[in-house]
C-alpha cells in the first residue's frame, strides 16, 4: 500500500504502533487518540474520546482506510467497574464512528474493527475457524459478541466492513507480550502455565500488518476473519520454544494455585493464561494469503534478532 490515507483509532499501543511502522513510510497516518501530540512526518495525532463526535470526524473524509483499535485492555481484574469499562469502550467507539461515517461525503473506503480470537469457547478438543468455531458465553466472549454485533448492524453503503479475530499477538515492539514473557525466562520462570496443555493461538505483528494491507487490496473480501497464525501451539510448547530461542535450559512451571495468587497481586485474572484458545485462520488461508511466519519457532528468531541480549538474558 501506497500513498493512501489511513486513520487508526487508538493507534498509541502495541499493535498501532507496529502499523505506523509497517505504513508510515508511504502513506499518510491519522491517529486518533486521547493523548494527541505534535506531528511526526507523515503521521498526524487528533484527539478523540472514543465516544462522542469532535473536530475529528473530518480526519475519516477521504480516508482510504480506518482501523478501530480501540478499547479498554483486559489485562486487569474483572471488577464490575472495570468489564463496564472493557464492554463501554468497545462499543461506543464502534458505534460512534459508524454513526460519523453515515455522515459524510467522502466516507473510508475499507474499516476493519479489530475483535478477538477469545470469541471462541475454551477447547482443547479441536480447532476452531470462522465456519465450524463454538462461541461460548462467559464475559470474555459476551465482550466480543456485542463488539462484533455493534459493528455488524451498522450499515455503510460505501464502505467495506471488516471484523479481525486477533490472536496473542507477538512482536518486539515496547507494550505487547513478549516482554513479561521473557522476563520468566530469564529469571527461570519461563516452565509451563497451569497444566500446560492449554493452546496458545498466536500471530507475529508484521503478519497482522500484512493481512490488513492484503485484506484492503482484495476489494471482493469482507466479514469476519481469524487473524491468527495457521499454527497454534501447546501452553507448553510456547514456552518451551521461547526458552530455546532465548538459550534457557530450564523454567520454573506455574500451578494455577501460584497463578490465581499472582494474578490478585499484579491485578490481572488468570483466564488471560489458563483459556485454551485453539484457533485457525481458514478464511485468509483459503482466500489465497501466506504467512511470512507461519510456525512459532521462525517467529521467535525474528523477534529476539530485533531485541538486545539483555532483553532476555541475564548475563
Amino acid at each position: 500500500m501506497k500513498n493512501k490515507r489511513i486513520v487508526i483509532a487508538a493507534g498509541t499501543g502495541f499493535i498501532g504502533r507496529s502499523l505506523v511502522d509497517y505504513f508510515g513510510s508511504d502513506n499518510d497516518i491519522i491517529i486518533l487518540t486521547r493523548s494527541p501530540r505534535q506531528a511526526v512526518g507523515n503521521i498526524s495525532y487528533v484527539a478523540w474520546d472514543g465516544k462522542s463526535h469532535g473536530a475529528w470526524t473530518a480526519a475519516l473524509e477521504k480516508a482510504d482506510l480506518l482501523i478501530n483499535l480501540t478499547g479498554k485492555s483486559v489485562n486487569c481484574r474483572y471488577t464490575p467497574a472495570n468489564k463496564q469499562a472493557i464492554l463501554d469502550s468497545r462499543l461506543q467507539a464502534t458505534a460512534v464512528l459508524g454513526a460519523v461515517i453515515l455522515t459524510l461525503q467522502h466516507p473510508p473506503k475499507v474499516w476493519i474493527n479489530a475483535g478477538s480470537a477469545t470469541i471462541y469457547r475454551h477447547a482443547e478438543d479441536r480447532a476452531m475457524d470462522e465456519f465450524t468455531g463454538e462461541i461460548a458465553n462467559d464475559f470474555s466472549v459476551q465482550v466480543c459478541k456485542q463488539w462484533e454485533q455493534t459493528f455488524n448492524d451498522i450499515t455503510l453503503p460505501h464502505t467495506r466492513k471488516i471484523v479481525l479475530r486477533i490472536g496473542v499477538t507477538i512482536g518486539w515492539q515496547p507494550g505487547g507480550v513478549m516482554q513479561p514473557y521473557l522476563n520468566l525466562v530469564k529469571f527461570g520462570l519461563g516452565g509451563h502455565q497451569g497444566s500446560g496443555k492449554q493452546m496458545f493461538t498466536w500471530i507475529h505483528i508484521t503478519d497482522v500488518c500484512r493481512i490488513m494491507a492484503w485484506l484492503y487490496e482484495n476489494e471482493t473480501l469482507s466479514g469476519t476473519f481469524n487473524c491468527t497464525a495457521p499454527d497454534p501451539v501447546t501452553n507448553k510448547v510456547f514456552m518451551q520454544s521461547l526458552r530455546e530461542a532465548s538459550g534457557q535450559p530450564f523454567g520454573l512451571p506455574a500451578p494455577v494455585l501460584l497463578l490465581k495468587l499472582g494474578a490478585a497481586l499484579i491485578g490481572t485474572e488468570t483466564e488471560l493464561l489458563l483459556k485454551s484458545r485453539w484457533v485457525i485462520p481458514s478464511r485468509v488461508l483459503q482466500a489465497g494469503f501466506r504467512f511470512n511466519f507461519p510456525q512459532l519457532k521462525p517467529a521467535f528468531r525474528d523477534i529476539l534478532a530485533h531485541l538486545p541480549r539483555h532483553a532476555y538474558q541475564l548475563f
